[in-house]
């Protein structure tokens, strides 16, 4: 590991504990702060701040940013899924969801809810969807008109190839759904090379503000044909992204104080560097917190080459002293709050890598787990056979 230099980023000022999980997550003292005054909702000064954050956020795209506009919505990232899901397939349309982990799924269960037809492929827990399964798919259903892609599937960790589907889809003449709520901000997401229809992301995620909202960003033209096809009045994007073009306002209540603090977050995203400045940040995160949990004798449940910057899963110890919970509290006594895991097959648990934190927090992380460790008495931290099988299975 590189020196331990003090950190740059200053810790949590009123001693509450980092949340080491996907959002949401350790914010800075700026962007609390800006949430201590009141807004008016339908204030020219709040309008302005409106217009100021989608435009904000369509510079993230880049080059291809003229053909695209941001939709802010009220509610978590899953009101903003089934918003986009609701409001670009038409009520004839057909979505094959691509699933490896609990949000794939959720989107599944969304478009069942919706009573609009759905095709998914069930990955398990882990496993990618990779372009040559979803071609094949589409070249057996001729329904399908649009494939809706998990970015980062946060169960695991994995980082999903966004770009081999996507240019899998097109050449099938099929429209892309993305749902990027934990990764854009900080892992790259080229517009011109995925050709989205509509993507959503939240936040309380790699732009580091509060929860309260999501965002949908979608193309100008599928914006304009969404019209009449929700299901709902409050996630309908076509009718609050007509009603902010018109009067620049809200249809209803807004989240004011979240907005402050989200644009307080943008400025801070800006001169980090941009999705550039903020994924090398988390990249780093990952790469000096596994190491050292490697070194404790953890493993990760994924090889390298799919763990994503947001969050890595690391298998339970297979020591009868290991008791997650028991686990759990100890790193909270320490001042890390750390996440459950959502495997199915083998125990796990994950540890995120986003937020107000740097590498130096996360040397701090590790040796916190180490301490767990001793207190519990586990001297081997590695995991039974059945979690090594699991990711051959990966590997192969």
């Amino acid at each position: 590991m590189v020196s331990k230099a003090n950190s740059s980023i200053e810790p949590p000022r009123l001693g509450e504990p980092y949340l080491l999980t996907p959002g949401p997550l350790t914010t800075s003292f700026a962007v609390k702060e800006a949430m201590l005054r009141d807004w008016g909702s339908w204030d020219d000064e709040f309008r302005a701040m409106t217009r100021k954050m989608r435009t904000q956020l369509l510079a993230l795209l880049g080059t291809g940013k003229s053909e695209y506009d941001c939709v802010p919505i009220q509610g978590s990232g899953s009101y903003c899924v089934e918003a986009m899901l609701g409001s670009f397939v038409p009520k004839d349309g057909k979505v094959l969801v691509l699933a490896n982990g609990a949000y794939g799924l959720r989107a599944a269960q969304t478009m069942e809810c919706l009573g609009r037809a759905f095709k998914l492929l069930d990955k398990g827990d882990y496993l990618p969807p990779r372009g040559d399964e979803v071609a094949a798919i589409l070249a057996e259903d001729t329904a399908i008109t649009h494939v809706l892609i998990i970015h980062c599937e946060t169960s695991s960790g994995i980082l999903n190839p966004v770009e081999e589907i996507a240019d899998v889809a097109h050449a099938a003449g099929r429209k892309v759904l993305i749902d990027s709520m934990s990764a854009f901000g900080a892992v790259s997401l080229d517009v011109e090379r995925t050709k989205y229809a509509a993507m959503v992301s939240s936040a309380n995620k790699c732009i580091e503000g509060v929860p309260g909202f999501g965002f949908v960003i979608a193309r100008t033209d599928e914006l304009e044909a969404a019209k009449g096809n929700s299901h709902s009045l409050s996630l309908d994007v076509h009718a609050q992204w007509a009603a902010m073009e018109k009067t620049g306002q809200w249809r209803f209540t807004p989240p004011t104080h979240v907005i402050a603090a989200f644009l307080a977050a943008l400025d801070a995203h800006e001169k980090e560097g941009s999705v550039e400045g903020r994924g090398a940040r988390y990249t780093r995160n990952r790469d000096v917190m596994v190491e050292g949990m490697r070194e404790l004798g953890f493993e990760t449940l994924l090889a390298d080459r799919w763990l994503s910057p947001i969050i890595v899963t690391f298998f339970c110890p297979a020591s009868p002293a290991f008791e997650f919970q028991r686990f759990y509290d100890l790193m909270k006594d320490r001042g890390f709050i750390i996440y459950p895991g959502k495997l199915t097959v083998v125990d796990s648990f994950r540890i995120g890598c986003i937020g107000q934190m740097d590498e130096h927090v996360m040397r701090k992380v590790v040796l916190a787990a180490a301490e767990a460790l001793a207190e519990m008495g586990v001297n081997d931290a590695s995991p039974p056979q059945a979690a090594l099988d699991e990711r051959k299975k990966l590997a192969a």
